[in-house]
């Protein structure tokens, strides 16, 4: 399908791709892994034709179509998600066009013998067939059911993109490529803007479409169940493996001792050639012997090895102070944003030593209990932090705290205690910061290393309650695995809010499940919380089967349950009450900004008009009527 020949690419004087051979199969899932910095971005854009390599040739059939995701790309904000979503579509309304143009053009004709005629209907019938097998007569379904799958409600979908963040706006992008169905997909971190009941429908989509993927993500778990081939970058050169990554992980350790034997080995001849060279140099009984031995160790192909191995690495944290048995405990918790409820009753209690899991879908308030716990915003209900308690907390925003006059090596020198100390370059290798980057000005590091500087100074603080926000959106997998265990390993107490199912695996053993406004807690792993999900939602299947079968002749229900009709009237009922709450909030919204607007007038004297006080009477008063409809509409929304 597309065949990559001796591909070689250099930045600078140093070479990053090294005479790579591999083809794309027209149902290869790829899994394309490797560290940091290895190569792998390039090499998607170089198969996607946005980047030519140094030299080697990317062959491409003439019709086949390929969709590419970068990690980041420049957004535009005019379009509704529904109008941007429909871009996916433009080549299908083009050829919905030719072929209109061309069904005119034959009926003003009348030189039915004529050669041009015969070609204008040979190329409609063309057209027509390939319209045929596009199949998306039913456009706006799959629309729908690509943004909804990817967490857009269905009222979003009429929103500017421009109100919505930049994570949100990279999974319009991600819909569109899916609905162009490309012949090869390739995507770089889809992940990273996701939720977990996002990923888990993305997993499903991909694993059934037909035609080609290559794959860059960190995320293990997704990779896993979506892939079926890996190939790895290391040092230059590729490794090609027709499994998934957990077979390709055995794999790749069996070929790294090989590796390590062979080039101890190696390095043992170099090194008694080059003695023997050094010891008979100027014997002139042994000249030619020793020129031979010169000309064998040019000709020898050296051996690399990865050269950082942080595998075997342990990251200790230090102690965690002794605090009161019960860090965290919240009592009828409730959030508002204005007149917007991000969450309401929210009761739980965290015990010394417990690691939980914050999910779910994104806005549904995880961030935001994070901040009420840091008291960084205001909040109804209790609160209690237990005694003695010391927070360590990640943020997104956590990097811009970091001193950036000094160097890498130094905002970590001044922290570490101990016989961590001596260690500390181990530990900045481990998260990329090894060599010179160490003695890099924290002020000339991007974001994402800026992150992984912050984590590394909170790794080494005295703490007992750590609370990481989305810790490993800047971390390749042997460094997630260095954080895991070390805070596997902490005797603290642990709150992580993470989308990384294979992360939290085995590390947490609470969840605690985000959404509709409520928190509920789960006394579980997160893959027996998903995997509960799951059957949850077979088991509302299989009920609705049965009490459908279970309805007697003269429909009525039997007792206590609902007729599949009454289930069906239900459902509708619920969506509707659900469709008036956002309504009537949206329209709080802009009355509460129409009377803001009115009240900045008055207060700077920017208007004569008298009637002017009469608009703000009639504005209260019609917030005040439909913030009564509001909480009529929410108690509907409830009761059903």
């Amino acid at each position: 399908m597309i065949s990559i020949q001796s591909l070689h690419v250099e930045f600078g004087s140093q070479v990053l791709l090294d005479d790579i051979n591999y083809v794309i199969n027209k149902r290869d899932r790829i899994a394309l892994v490797g560290k940091n910095g290895a190569g792998k971005s390039t090499m998607l854009k170089i198969i996607a034709g946005l980047q030519s390599p140094t030299s080697g040739v990317v062959a491409r059939p003439s019709d086949i179509t390929i969709g590419y995701l970068p990690q980041q790309m420049v957004l535009t904000d005019t379009l509704t998600v529904r109008q941007e979503a429909e871009k996916a579509f433009a080549h299908i309304h083009e050829l919905d066009a030719t072929i209109d143009r061309l069904n005119s053009e034959l009926a003003e004709r009348t030189d039915y013998d004529s050669e041009a005629y015969q070609d204008i209907i040979d190329r409609l019938a063309l057209k027509t067939e390939v319209r045929t097998m596009l199949q998306s007569e039913n456009m706006e379904a799959e629309i729908e059911k690509t943004l909804m799958g990817l967490g857009f409600e269905r009222t979003d979908l009429e929103r500017p993109t421009g109100e919505f963040s930049g994570g949100w706006r990279m999974r319009v992008e991600i819909a569109k490529l899916l609905l162009q169905k490309p012949d090869v997909l390739l995507l770089d971190e889809p992940t990273n803007h996701l939720d977990i009941d996002s990923i888990q429908w993305l997993e499903s989509f991909l694993r059934n479409r037909n035609g080609a993927l290559v794959l860059v993500s960190h995320d293990r778990a997704f990779i896993d169940r979506v892939t079926n081939r890996t190939i790895e970058i290391s040092l230059g050169r590729i490794y090609d493996y027709q499994v998934n990554y957990s077979h390709f992980v055995e794999l790749r350790k069996e070929r790294l001792e090989q590796q390590k034997r062979a080039y101890e080995n190696q390095q043992k001849m170099i090194h008694d050639t080059e003695e023997f060279i050094e010891k008979f140099r100027y014997k002139p009984t042994k000249a030619v012997q020793v020129q031979s031995r010169i000309k064998q160790l040019e000709k020898i192909e050296r051996i690399e090895i990865d050269e950082v191995d942080t595998s075997r690495l342990r990251l200790k944290f230090p102690p965690a102070p002794r605090s009161g048995d019960y860090p965290v405990i919240a009592e009828d918790l409730r959030k508002d944003y204005d007149t917007l409820n991000v969450f309401k009753g929210v009761t739980f209690t965290i015990k010394r030593g417990e690691k939980v899991a914050f999910v779910g879908k994104n806005g549904a308030g995880k961030s935001t209990l994070v901040k009420c716990i840091m008291n960084e915003i205001p909040y109804e209900g209790e609160l209690k932090i237990g005694h003695n308690v010391k927070i360590g907390y990640f943020a997104q925003n956590q990097a811009q705290l970091l001193d950036e006059t000094i160097t890498v090596f130094d905002t970590i020198d001044r922290v570490a205690v101990g016989d961590i100390r001596t260690r500390i370059n181990d530990i900045l290798g481990a998260f990329m910061f090894g060599g010179k980057a160490s003695e890099k000005k924290v002020k000339v590091l991007s974001g994402g290393e800026k992150s992984r500087l912050a984590m590394i100074k909170l790794l080494l603080e005295p703490v007992n309650l750590l609370i990481l926000d989305e810790p490993t959106n800047h971390l390749d997998m042997r460094t997630k695995d260095i954080l895991k265990q070390a805070i596997t390993e902490f005797d603290g107490t642990v709150i992580v809010v993470s989308h990384d199912r294979d992360f939290l695996d085995g590390m947490v053993q609470k969840v605690y499940e985000f959404g509709d406004h409520r928190v509920r807690e789960h006394l579980c792993g997160i893959w027996e919380f998903l995997e509960k999900k799951q059957l949850d939602s077979l088991q509302q299947m299989e009920s609705s089967k049965t009490e459908t079968k279970d309805v007697p002749t003269d429909n009525a229900p039997s007792a206590g349950r609902l007729s599949y009709e009454q289930q069906k009237e239900r459902e509708r009922r619920i969506k509707q009450a659900q469709k008036r709450v956002k309504q009537l909030e949206e329209h709080i919204q802009q009355l509460e900004n129409d009377i803001a607007a009115i009240e900045q007038q008055l207060s700077q004297g920017q208007t004569d008009d008298p009637t002017i006080y009469d608009r703000h009477a009639e504005l209260q008063h019609e917030l005040e009527d439909t913030l009564t409809q509001w909480e009529e509409a929410s108690e509907n929304a409830e009761l059903n």
